[in-house]
């Protein structure tokens, strides 16, 4: 009977059985009558007890069991399908806040007008790596975004005229092994764009996955720290033939 408002075979056996009873059951009574095997029995019990079907009281160390009345049992289950009804016209149902995929795009253009899309949505922060003739196109947008209150930090490649205040300029060495052209572009600590040239040809990918957004925003740390450092002791550091080679062989 319960079966069709959503309850299980046993719990619908359980209550039959005792709605059938004029007197109260016990367990051993209850399995008897029902079906229900004994190893179930106090499991349904305490279910139905807990949706407020049943009632209960103790005689002689015995504990007793007794439906609710149908007519009550009725109203109960009315009310909380009304109740269930209600709920479900004022749910707002939305698609999962994150997108885990990693989408792949290729052409220089096509990556330049998303990354200067990005760029426009940006809320709170930028953080923006490049060679300084990739840079150069959208200084003015970062510009507009730094006086709406949106924090900018750029690393260039080559020297880059602007005022914003937090750039990093990294002056390229002809002995540099692995300096290729490449963009990143992280809005908001929330997604990234990534792209470089391969064979000849520019290659990228945005995500908002949150691991690849994480090791990017730690990729610009790093090479800003890099970058930093070796300007500020360029001189030691490049004495140091040991050190001069790893320096080199950074990408940066």
């Amino acid at each position: 009977m319960l079966q069709k408002f959503g309850f299980t075979q046993y719990e619908s056996q359980v209550f039959e059985a005792l709605t059938s009873s004029p007197e109260p059951l016990d367990a051993t009574s209850i399995v008897k009558y029902s079906g229900v095997p004994k190893s179930k029995v106090y499991e349904v019990l305490n279910r139905l007890v807990e949706k407020g079907l049943l009632l209960t009281s103790f005689q002689k160390n015995k504990k007793l069991y007794r439906a609710l009345p149908l007519e009550i049992t009725i109203e109960k289950l009315t009310l909380e399908f009304e109740s269930h009804i209600q709920e479900l016209k004022e749910k707002k149902y939305s698609l999962p806040p994150g997108d885990e995929r990693v989408w792949t795009l290729q052409n220089k253009q096509s990556i330049d007008s998303l990354m200067n899309d990005k760029l426009l949505e940006a809320e709170s922060s930028i953080q923006l790596s490049g060679w300084n003739h990739d840079l150069k196109s959208v200084l003015k947008t970062l510009e507009t975004k730094k006086d709406k209150g949106v924090e900018v930090e750029i690393l260039s490649v080559g020297a880059l005229e602007t005022e914003l205040p937090n750039l990093h300029v990294l002056h390229p060495n002809e002995k540099h092994e692995a300096l290729e052209q490449y963009q990143l572009v992280i809005i908001d600590e929330e997604e990234i764009i990534f792209a470089g040239v391969e064979q000849d040809l520019w290659q990228g990918i945005t995500t908002k996955a949150k691991p690849l957004v994480k090791f990017f925003i730690e990729f610009f740390q790093h090479d800003v720290a890099l970058t930093t450092i070796t300007k500020k002791y360029e001189k030691t550091l490049l004495e140091d033939e040991e050190i001069k080679k790893l320096l080199m062989r950074l990408r940066y």
